[in-house]
């Protein structure tokens, strides 16, 4: 049977903790942070990136509160103190990223613009400026 490795979103520099198990769940089956982080509904990659952004101390208590909230793992109530410190050593450090990699923050209420409405506009003024330097004689022809 394939292993994790080969599914998902790959090539970041949180793969190594993403991907890390945490522990067996009560079905049996191997549980990933990706895995837990989705199950309590956060996005793993974000959640990995602010961890990574924190000091370890910070990032050891936040995801140690996160995953406390997850009761799939039954090994997470017992062994935390071993789990946590051993998954947030596998977060790259903030100085440690590529510069590509580092995110930066965008101001409430500020969203990107897709190139839907950017073509939108575009072919807009062209019509105009067609319309303008071609015109019509006011009756249709």
């Amino acid at each position: 049977m394939p292993g994790t490795e080969q599914y998902g979103q790959r090539g970041t520099p949180f793969d190594g903790f993403l991907y890390a198990p945490v522990g067996v769940d009560r079905g049996g089956n191997t549980v990933s942070v990706l895995s837990a982080l989705a199950r309590l509904g956060l996005d793993p990659w974000d959640e990995a990136a602010e961890l990574s952004d924190l000091p370890r101390d910070g990032a050891r208590n936040r995801l140690g509160s996160l995953l406390t909230r997850f009761g799939d793992v039954p090994a997470l109530g017992r062994d935390q103190g071993a789990i946590i410190p051993r998954l947030v050593d596998l977060l790259p450090s903030a100085s440690g990223r590529q510069g590509g990699q580092r995110r930066t923050a965008v101001p409430q209420g500020v969203r990107a613009i897709g190139l839907g409405p950017i073509v939108a506009i575009l072919l807009v003024v062209l019509f105009l400026a067609q319309t303008f330097m071609f015109g019509t004689n006011g009756i249709g022809n």
